[in-house]
């Protein structure tokens, strides 16, 4: 029997791919709606499998050739367009849950759409809390929407939790003395540093243990990732940043751990599958049963450890200093890295200039209170001209 619709913003990325294939094994959930930025091809099937109310394209340009293909096919599904109809299917009052699995800033104002709305969210967008932070907790507060974080690392933490069955909660940290994120170091762990001037786009992508999408995975290969979850655990489960620390882990698997005030430590382990925590938050307070390769710890042989270089991961540092100065500074480091990525990803910068241009985009910008949805959409739009400017210039 179906007892929720879900709407999965960004379906056909790999955060929707690796959902609709969680719900492929499971008969409590509808697909209400799909959103795609401009992968037609992929998202026609989906609806041609799910047959959703309603899709959703981003790119306009695309929504004739889409509506055709639509249109001739035996789907019945509503075709809607823009940044408005993402908002919609994020709030519609038919919805259950919400996958927010957009990435980057252009999943933001539908991430905030389904928390005002009061959804249950499964939120896979860091940067909704890494733009909005503190307004974003206090909306989903007043709203009463439960969020159940999905990156591996926030959703092993929110596993290792005393579970109140009401998504993340204040209580749940009473006894909490750190907690650690645990972080693959990406395909260049052990390349000589001075080898990062001729690293390539497609060398970036090749992540060792996780199959993700370019700009994620560039993120994973800088450890901006690990920058960028470091803030969002702040805001997500209230800790300052001298609870959270960061640690090397090669294996993938240990997703991270929580140290109690007593010398407890409980760490959430897995083979490295997204569709782990994606179940997890699907199912909850409950448990889904997911075909997947169980942990094998002989298999695994060794789990190994260590520290973070500075000097080779610089990105992580500028993640710290953004949380440690507040305000708009994450929304200037955020936007100025997804600058970065994308001109790098274009061929149109080297792989080391991407923390130059972040550094120099956070110290020319001042920093304001984050306490309006103007100010940091503001604050967004400044980073990033002058990210592009800088890279106009050749920084």
């Amino acid at each position: 029997m179906i007892s929720e619709r879900i709407t999965i913003l960004g379906s056909t990325g790999s955060i929707g791919i690796n959902t609709l294939d969680v719900l492929r094994a499971s008969n409590k959930f509808e697909v209400f709606a799909l959103s795609a930025n401009s992968n037609v091809d992929l998202l026609l099937q989906q609806c041609l499998e799910f047959n959703p109310q309603i899709a959703v394209l981003a790119d306009e340009s695309l929504a004739d050739n889409f509506f055709k293909k639509l249109s001739n096919s035996d789907c019945d599904t509503e075709l809607r367009i823009g940044e408005n109809a993402l908002n919609e299917i994020a709030s519609d009052s038919a919805v259950d849950v919400v996958m927010a699995g957009i990435v980057g800033s252009a999943g933001l104002s539908s991430s905030l759409a389904a928390v005002e709305s009061g959804k249950k969210i499964l939120l896979a967008n860091k940067e909704a809390l890494v733009m909005m932070g503190s307004l974003f907790m206090q909306i989903a507060k007043k709203s009463g929407s439960i969020i159940i974080p999905i990156d591996s690392e926030h959703n092993a933490i929110f596993q290792c939790l005393p579970d109140t069955g009401l998504g993340v909660k204040d209580n749940q940290f009473k006894y909490v003395e750190k907690i650690l994120l645990t972080a693959s170091g990406g395909p260049f762990l052990d390349l000589p540093i001075s080898n990062f001037k001729e690293i390539t786009p497609d060398q970036a992508c090749t992540h060792p243990k996780w199959k993700m999408g370019k700009k994620i995975s560039v993120d994973s290969a800088t450890m901006m990732n690990k920058g960028l979850e470091v803030i969002e655990a702040h805001y997500l489960f209230g800790l300052e940043a001298d609870k959270i620390d960061v640690v090397i882990h090669p294996q993938s698997i240990i997703h991270s751990l929580v140290y109690f005030q007593d010398g407890s430590v409980l760490a959430q382990m897995a083979n490295p599958d997204m569709r782990i925590p994606i179940a997890y938050g699907l199912g909850y307070p409950e448990r889904l049963v997911l075909e997947r390769k169980s942990l094998d710890l002989l298999e695994a042989k060794t789990l190994n450890f260590r520290a973070v270089d500075d000097e080779r991961f610089p990105c992580l540092g500028l993640g710290l200093q953004a949380l440690n100065l507040g305000g708009t500074a994450p929304v200037l480091l955020n936007a100025a890295n997804e600058v970065a990525v994308e001109a790098f990803l274009a061929n149109k910068i080297k792989f080391m200039s991407i923390p130059e241009i972040i550094e120099s985009v956070m110290a020319k910008i001042s920093c304001e209170t984050a306490s309006s949805l103007d100010i940091i959409r503001r604050a967004d739009n400044s980073a990033r001209a002058l990210a592009k400017e800088l890279i106009l210039k050749g920084l």
